[in-house]
């Protein structure tokens, strides 16, 4: 008994400790993906687009930022997580909009609702998806009027944009690995360890 109370208080510590450590270094590599991340969709949106219809800049980049910079770790933050569920989310939320376009407190859950559902069927579950298929129903002005192109731009290609920044700075230090697959991580050794190889 007395060693399951010790064992438990243990673990309990470590927890807590993992949970509350301040890491600078983590914090600052986690800081500079998501400025250059979002920063670079801003940009594209203030040059080339017009300032008052944001289409390229939406909220659910947002939130895929805490994720593929901050959690990375996490399986909901992984490449087909990522563009899985952005483009399946947007899919079924311009799907929606088209067949019930003017009932919003119908095509909103609907859409949020099939997006979580088509998700789950696909392992690509990534929570800033059922925002996407959310904006897609809800929005007003230039988004609507896109119809299936929000697949391809602002959505695919957005969510490319913070992959690729995603990519170099979550792995630009030995102590952060993105993403957490396998062969992924294998490929990164086999690359660091025979250059010359690849090379030929």
């Amino acid at each position: 008994m007395k060693k399951t109370i010790k064992r438990t208080l243990r673990v309990s510590k470590y927890v807590i400790y993992k949970e509350t450590l301040v890491d600078y270094k983590e914090h600052f590599w986690s800081f500079l993906g998501a400025f250059f991340g979002i920063g670079i969709i801003a940009f594209i949106q203030s040059h080339s687009l017009s300032a008052t219809e944001n289409i390229f800049l939406i909220g659910s980049f947002g939130a895929s930022s805490v994720l593929i910079y901050g959690a990375i770790q996490s399986p909901l933050a992984q490449p087909r997580n990522l563009i899985g569920g952005h483009v399946i989310s947007a899919l079924v939320g311009v799907t929606i909009y088209k067949i019930v376009p003017d009932i919003i407190w119908l095509s909103a859950p609907l859409a949020v609702a099939f997006s979580i559902v088509i998700m789950q069927y696909t392992k690509t579950l990534h929570p800033p998806g059922g925002a996407t298929a959310l904006i897609a129903v809800s929005s007003t002005g230039k988004i609507p009027e896109l119809g299936f192109w929000y697949v391809l731009s602002p959505i695919l290609s957005g969510c490319l944009i913070l992959l690729t920044v995603a990519l170099f700075f979550n792995n630009i230090t030995s102590n952060r690995s993105y993403p957490t697959h396998s062969r992924f991580i294998r490929l990164l050794k086999k690359k660091h360890a025979h250059p010359h190889k690849l090379k030929k």
